[in-house]
């Protein structure tokens, strides 16, 4: 049930996805949607350069499409995040092979430099399992932004079993670290794992 409710939302989002991508990309280029398939990643003016941003959509989009033409639904069970060209791995499949065949999977799409393979090995056994860490990802969103304003939307954040990731970049390590603080006092939350790259101020 958990598996086709994942399938019908993650198909339904790729076209949805792909004129987001178009009108983003002509009203603002200073807020233009930088992933696909598993989820949205919005990076705001002054982080990344808009051709970076087109360069990691497009690798978002062709990983979908190698995820959705392999077997084993890698397409549902895995989410990935792309920041210049950095590709962060998250979600849970039943074995290792499976793990290893997504990582490879990744390395063959053009522009992609570094994989950092987060995928755990398990099950959601239940929906409430999957709706606890869909609320967990609210509240970190909730958090995020009343820790650092606008500048949230920049963060993407993956919840697998309670155990949030946060990957992004930031220009204020001390907002960072409030609000990664703020998100250990969610309820349900295990851990959390921090791939948000800090950058200087121009």
């Amino acid at each position: 049930m958990v598996v086709k409710i994942k399938k019908i939302i993650k198909i339904l989002f790729i076209p949805i996805f792909l004129i987001l991508t178009t009108l983003n990309y002509g009203c603002s280029p200073a807020s233009v949607l930088a992933t696909g398939g598993g989820s949205a990643m919005v990076v705001a003016e002054g982080e990344r350069s808009l051709g970076t941003v087109i360069d990691d959509a497009t690798i978002k989009v062709n990983i979908a499409a190698k995820f959705l033409n392999a077997e084993n639904d890698l397409f549902v069970n895995i989410n990935t995040s792309v920041l210049e060209g950095r590709i962060l791995l998250t979600g849970l499949v039943d074995n290792q092979e499976i793990r290893i065949d997504a990582v490879r999977l990744v390395w063959e799409v053009e522009g992609v430099k570094e994989i950092i393979n987060e995928i755990e090995i398990g099950n959601r056994a239940t929906l409430k399992d999957y709706a606890s860490d869909l609320w967990i990802n609210t509240q970190a969103r909730a958090l995020a932004a009343k820790t650092v304003g606008i500048k949230a939307i920049t963060f993407n954040f993956e919840t697998i079993q309670g155990k949030i990731y946060v990957a992004g970049i930031s220009a204020r390590p001390d907002l960072l670290d409030e609000m990664l603080l703020a998100l250990k006092n969610i309820k349900g939350v295990n851990e959390i794992v921090n791939y948000v790259i800090i950058r200087e101020k121009l």
